[in-house]
């Protein structure tokens, strides 16, 4: 089976041995990997895995410049970096445009590390500019291991976005809203939204997972791990456990991110 992972992230290898030990810490939980580009790319050999979206987040404006020339730099068949920019940042529409002449396909944005609200009409600008471009907006969805509950990226705020940009392509994470489940069934499930699958089974429950996957519209999944935070292997392991079959499977692993990521 094909696979591409459409949820990983990397940093440059100084920054990996300070911020992956940090952010286990704050998080309390145990890594996967140890973030660096190398340990990705060898664990994808190991796997098998074809290709994956390494994603960027900006927790501040200044921070744009060196994510853009990093992402470009790591840049290849098998590691398709996304950007971010800061909502806080007076020139983030701008910097949208930058990134598509960056030749880069995609752009994460993470409502905790960024501290804004999903839904907000400031937002709508960047949203727009995105939608404009054909870029792939990857959002952390739901709630955050390492911050208060606050609903800053729940369904129904979610809902509200795609309601007002049907073309963006938005990509929830973590079978549409982290620990949120309740409202994902009540609010997403079935709909035209793009949900990814990582760093959710050991919590949604694997029956309620399985239900989800099969609920939801088969071409709207995505196979994703949240390495190094979770597991190539044991989410792959998980995900073919659920019996879904070898066509929906294939789906989730490959063509639904072939198709949107434009991969021959």
């Amino acid at each position: 089976m094909r696979i591409i992972d459409f949820h990983t992230h990397a940093f440059p290898d100084a920054l990996a041995e300070q911020t992956v030990p940090k952010l286990c810490a704050r998080a309390k939980v145990t890594a996967a990997l140890d973030g660096k580009v190398s340990s990705l790319v060898a664990e994808m050999d190991r796997l098998g895995i074809e290709a994956a979206v390494v994603l960027t987040i900006a927790t501040k404006p200044s921070q744009f410049e060196s994510i853009l020339t990093w992402c470009t730099g790591v840049a290849s068949k098998r590691l398709i970096p996304f950007a971010s920019v800061h909502p806080d940042d007076p020139e983030a529409v701008q910097k949208i445009d930058r990134i598509h002449e960056a030749g880069l396909k995609g752009i994460k944005l993470h409502p905790y590390y960024q501290s804004f609200v999903f839904n907000d009409r400031c937002m709508f600008p960047l949203y727009e500019r995105i939608e404009q471009r054909g870029l792939i907006l990857l959002a952390h969805t739901g709630f955050d291991l390492g911050y208060p509950h606050d609903r800053i990226a729940d369904p129904p705020k979610l809902m509200d976005v795609i309601s007002a940009f049907p073309a963006l392509k938005l990509i929830t994470t973590h079978i549409g809203a982290w620990q949120d489940w309740d409202s994902v069934e009540k609010h997403m499930l079935g709909r035209p939204v793009y949900m990814e699958i990582s760093y959710s089974f050991p919590f949604i429950g694997m029956q309620r997972a399985r239900r989800f996957l099969r609920a939801h519209p088969p071409d709207l999944i995505l196979f994703g791990s949240d390495s190094p935070w979770g597991s190539q292997e044991k989410i792959l392991e998980d995900l073919l456990s659920l019996q879904l079959g070898d066509e929906l499977n294939q789906r989730i692993c490959f063509d639904n991110a072939a198709r949107l990521l434009d991969l021959s």
